[in-house]
């Protein structure tokens, strides 16, 4: 897989006259995916990026991990791949989003059919939706490794529903075979947790610790 870096540049304001220079460059941030709705969420906190995909085999619920540790572990393992190919002040974001129900993870459909099984089995009921978050700081070789769990209750969908948001998107990507930024009001009758973390990237969680690492984000909690 190519480890070619696209960058998201943000304007950075001049400094007015006279005023002293910073003492200290911040580090780069990296965010280890090829998720367009996760690079988009990050775009948010107003600070400079790049992206790169994550060369690395991803853990399924058969290696007996629980949701949230097999969230984590997969978000640990792209940050780990993406940051050792990194020199110098470098801080990689990985990410790994698990929809669980009754103790199942629900993985990527394989097909429309399976996508649609998966959602019969979410209608009228409540569900976990749990990203696994870790940051590597390449330079130090030190890690910080979180998750964040987002419940959410679909309305009773019937089958014609199920047709139509399946023909609306597209779910073989995505992990429940829905998105919640993508029709969601078809299917979710209602989020207790923040809703970009069912997304991908829970900012609210996310933006405290880039601070932390020497990140100038831009972000109010709660917003």
């Amino acid at each position: 897989m190519s480890s070619q870096l696209q960058t998201n540049r943000q304007a950075v304001p001049p400094q007015p006259a006279g005023q002293a220079t910073a003492a200290a460059a911040p580090p780069r941030l990296i965010l280890a995916s090829t998720s367009p709705r996760r690079r988009q969420l990050l775009a948010q906190l107003g600070v400079a990026f790049e992206v790169a995909p994550p060369d690395v085999e991803e853990l399924t619920a058969a290696s007996g991990h629980g949701p949230a540790e097999l969230a984590e572990e997969n978000a640990r393992r792209k940050a780990a791949a993406v940051a050792a190919l990194q020199t110098g002040d470098v801080v990689v974001i990985g990410a790994d989003t698990v929809v669980t129900i009754d103790g199942d993870c629900l993985g990527k459909p394989a097909d429309l059919t399976e996508a649609a099984a998966m959602l019969r089995r979410l209608s009228g009921k409540t569900h976990q939706v749990i990203t696994g978050m870790a940051l590597r700081d390449a330079r130090r070789g030190t890690e910080t490794i979180f998750h964040v769990v987002t419940e959410v209750t679909f309305h009773e969908l019937d089958d014609d529903t199920i047709a139509a948001y399946l023909a609306a998107i597209d779910p073989l990507d995505k992990a429940g075979g829905y998105a919640a930024q993508d029709h969601g009001d078809m299917i979710i009758r209602r989020a207790d947790g923040p809703l970009d973390n069912v997304v991908g990237l829970p900012l609210d969680s996310l933006a405290p610790r880039l601070l932390e690492l020497g990140l100038p984000v831009d972000h109010t909690t709660g917003a």
